[in-house]
């Protein structure tokens, strides 16, 4: 189950920006992670293979945009999770795509910030 939040892009600019954004997301999200359960031990692999494969295909749209890739994993056990970031960018070309995947173990967040060059 996917959650998609895509924030500070101009809406006219989002099927082409943040909509590519949070597809490369999606499919690194499946990719890394599949319908695995929930292991302790693999947590790290899989949070690497996200960041990796995310940036690997935006790097690969040739945009001038540089990229950082956030990926979180946790484990679905009732504890709550809170996070915040902030960044200092130009509101008409940067911007920040948050994907919220989950399953019946887990929840994974990755988050991307575009800004341009």
């Amino acid at each position: 189950m996917y959650h998609v939040q895509i924030d500070k892009w101009d809406p006219r600019r989002v099927t082409t920006r943040g909509l590519t954004l949070c597809v490369c997301h999606q499919q690194a999200i499946e990719s890394a992670i599949g319908g695995n359960a929930y292991q302790h031990s693999k947590v790290n692999q899989w949070t690497t293979s996200v960041v990796e494969q995310t940036l690997s295909q935006l790097t690969k749209l040739g945009k001038p945009f540089k990229y950082i890739v956030t990926c979180v994993i946790m484990q679905k056990n009732g504890a709550g999770l809170h996070t915040a970031s902030s960044c200092f960018w130009d509101n008409s070309s940067d911007g920040t795509c948050t994907v919220r995947w989950e399953n019946k173990t887990m929840y994974c967040i990755v988050s991307a910030f575009g800004l341009a060059i």
